[in-house]
């Protein structure tokens, strides 16, 4: 639907403070994200910390599930995260994720986060709709 990213991390918080997340709409059950690992983003040993990307998944993927709900508030209720491989300083990370059921009240979604065209984290997980 977009070949465009926008910069979703427009508010105060986390994610802003953290270099920001692009955003695009592919389908309308599937999604696209990315940001671009800084030196703030590395843990003790020079790989991406798993809180970032754990982070990253979260700000994607709820966005995801904001969308495919209409643009109505969403919480995570779970997210399970694999980590399977890593990331470095200047290395952009991609994100996909796939809405796999929508119900009135749940959105349960699967996500993948790719580095150099390689799976490196692997999550799925449920958003509860909020009341308008």
């Amino acid at each position: 639907m977009s070949n465009n990213f926008e910069q979703i991390s427009i508010k105060p918080g986390f994610m802003k403070y953290n270099g920001g997340i692009l955003f695009r709409t592919i389908s309308d059950t599937e999604y696209e994200f990315k940001s671009l690992i800084t030196k703030n983003h590395l843990n003790a040993i020079g790989i991406t910390h798993g809180g970032y990307l754990s982070a990253l998944i979260d700000s994607g993927a709820g966005t995801a599930a904001h969308r495919a709900a209409g643009k109505v508030p969403c919480v995570t209720i779970s997210l399970d995260i694999k980590f399977i491989g890593i990331s470095k300083e200047g290395d952009e990370i991609v994100g996909v994720a796939r809405i796999l059921k929508k119900t009135k009240t749940l959105i349960f979604l699967f996500c993948e986060l790719r580095c150099k065209k390689k799976i490196i984290t692997s999550a799925s997980g449920i958003w509860k709709i909020l009341n308008k």
